[in-house]
């Protein structure tokens, strides 16, 4: 059984979710369960969005330099747990190991990576004649997420959202 499969993480907390529903985790290579995943609802959007909603204001405001030590702890804790990672796309997805770990794995970590580099040099602000330009965050966000390459996918998302000031 993979671990916290059964719940969601919605406002700093593991939590169950508001329906019983589950979807069977079939190792595709093997054919083996790998347990159940808890399947979201309606209620269950509905809180994520009201976390997402209400940490909004303060998360905004935070400043480049809180971000970027943000991204820096989530981008080590990827690369920390990268053979973990490696081991659950292999067995959820029946990619054989050696490319989950060359490659799978590895993308979260480098996106994190490129958005280190390139968020300290970005320009929220700039003039342009009497014109006063400003990225700002312009939101919460939903993402969604196809299968395929999927820390790849999550984290081309959530990196440059977390980047921008926005809250998922």
């Amino acid at each position: 059984m993979l671990p916290r499969a059964d719940k969601f993480y919605i406002d700093g907390k593991w939590v169950a979710p508001a329906s019983s529903s589950v979807q069977a985790i079939i190792n595709p290579a093997m054919e083996t369960s790998l347990g159940d995943l808890a399947m979201g609802n309606d209620k269950d959007v509905d809180a994520a969005v009201k976390a997402a909603k209400a940490a909004f204001p303060e998360y905004s405001a935070t400043t480049i330099e809180q971000r970027l030590a943000w991204l820096q702890a989530i981008c080590d804790g990827l690369e920390a747990r990268l053979e973990d990672m490696a081991q659950a796309i292999t067995h959820e997805m029946g990619a054989p190991i050696t490319m989950s770990r060359a490659y799978q794995a590895t993308s979260g970590p480098q996106h994190f990576k490129e958005v280190l580099r390139f968020l300290p040099e970005y320009k929220f602000e700039e003039s342009m004649g009497t014109t006063k330009l400003r990225h700002e965050p312009i939101g919460i966000c939903a993402l969604i997420t196809p299968w395929n390459w999927p820390i790849n996918q999550i984290v081309i998302k959530v990196a440059p959202a977390l980047a921008a000031g926005c809250t998922m």
